[in-house]
């Protein structure tokens, strides 16, 4: 029966995902989908890491952005959008986070977060086969996906190799695997099985992102081609062994400092928990969780919270040295399961980021631009220059004067398209 109704519900939220793009299509339509949008008189950042422009206009057509500049001439016929006193930044992009049902990608577009790349779960073939299609359209009103499918659990070599050839075969994004012990309380996966992940995924052509918490096993990982570093080194600061071959393999590394956090964070009641943002869009039935009483007794006493929050320190100073070296760093936060709420928490991730010792400007070139890269989207999304979706962030305040601002949004655009905010 319960696999039933979650069949049912399932297939509610794809039925009004449905109803909500062809709606979008028709609003997108009736306002001029392919008519001229011009963002007059704001600060624009653009994501690339170059000074904002200030007093610019931001020009869009079908979608796409066609001019950025101070001497932007506005074509007859342009929609005029009043921006003076705005700051546009490119739409967020989230490098971890998880989609378990196509509805969600509505939430994460709400606060901000124009593009998500769903790192693991049994769902997410079939998300992306549901709205892939719309991305490539001047229609779209939720956030962009990006997929790994299901984990990689594999024990034996030979099922390794098989898990890998069904990724390639449904033409994901990435490979990801665990490899963890849970701190001390699991079965790491050996050697043996993932040294067969990586042969498979590089003779399918398929980049290989890793779940790590430890030092040893990210060098590990790295030996052996490793693309990604999921979360961050937890255990001991990285030494330069793992520095240099970062950069050898051109890897990218994506913090979670959130993920850390909502291991032991809800007992101290987080400030969070009364903002009008968070509660505008936040589901009702993980913000009750998150309040029990019997949930908090909980991870007050649980090891693992604990010990995550005496390592976030070595999180923290992980980070800037990873950014320092030169290494990709791409924001993300483990966002999806229970207590890690999707797209509140991504904006939370950049006042973490800065905490570490990035600047503003750093943060949001991991949350666009780098993103981007690691998505293998850079021609398409991160930046705001001409050709690229227009996908933006309109702001009531600076957030290169303190990242926090980036959570005062005055709308959300999608392929030229203001999210809908009902």
């Amino acid at each position: 029966m319960k696999d039933h109704w979650q069949r049912r519900i399932g297939s509610t939220a794809v039925l009004l995902l449905t109803v909500a793009v062809a709606s979008s299509t028709s609003a997108a339509t009736d306002d001029g989908a392919g008519s001229v949008k011009a963002f007059v008189g704001a600060r624009i950042i653009d994501g690339t890491g170059k000074p904002a422009i200030e007093k610019a206009t931001l020009l869009l057509r079908n979608g796409r952005i066609e001019a950025v500049g101070t001497s932007v001439k506005l074509p007859a016929g342009a929609q005029r959008i009043d921006a003076s006193g705005k700051t546009i930044i490119p739409g967020l992009i989230s490098g971890h986070s998880h989609v378990s049902d196509a509805s969600q990608l509505a939430t994460y577009a709400h606060y901000g977060v124009t593009a998500i790349f769903s790192l693991g779960g049994d769902k997410e073939i079939e998300i992306r086969d549901q709205v892939r299609a719309a991305e490539q359209t001047p229609a779209l009103t939720h956030s962009r996906l990006f997929i790994a499918g299901p984990v990689v659990v594999s024990r034996t070599p030979e099922d390794a190799r098989k898990a890998v050839d069904d990724l390639a075969a449904a033409n994901t994004d990435i490979v990801k695997f665990r490899l963890d012990d849970n701190l001390g309380a699991g079965r790491k996966m050996s050697p043996e099985v993932y040294s067969a992940i990586f042969e498979e995924a590089r003779k399918k052509g398929m980049r290989v992102a890793v779940h790590v918490v430890y030092l040893a096993d990210a060098k590990a990982v790295l030996r052996l081609g490793a693309d990604y570093i999921a979360h961050s080194v937890r255990d001991s600061d990285i030494d330069d062994e793992a520095i240099a071959l970062l950069k050898k393999n051109n890897a990218f590394y994506c913090p979670t400092l959130m993920r850390e956090v909502s291991t032991f964070i809800y007992p101290e009641r987080p400030a969070f928990l009364s903002d009008p943002l968070f509660l505008k869009w936040a589901d009702p039935r993980d913000l009750a969780r998150v309040q029990d009483a019997a949930f908090l007794d909980r991870m007050r006493n649980d090891r693992g919270g604990q010990w995550y929050k005496e390592h976030l320190p070595v999180a923290l100073r992980n980070l800037k040295k990873v950014s320092d070296a030169g290494v990709p760093v791409v924001m993300g936060t483990d966002s999806g399961p229970a207590g890690r709420f999707q797209g509140y928490f991504e904006q939370m991730e950049l006042e973490y980021m800065t905490q570490a010792g990035l600047t503003p400007m750093q943060t949001l070139a991991a949350a666009t631009s780098s993103a981007a890269k690691f998505a293998h989207a850079a021609d398409r999304i991160g930046t705001l220059e001409p050709g690229k979706w227009a996908d933006l962030l309109v702001l009531d305040a600076n957030p290169l004067d303190d990242i926090r601002n980036t959570r005062k949004i005055d709308s959300v655009w999608i392929a030229g398209n203001r999210v809908p905010v009902n």
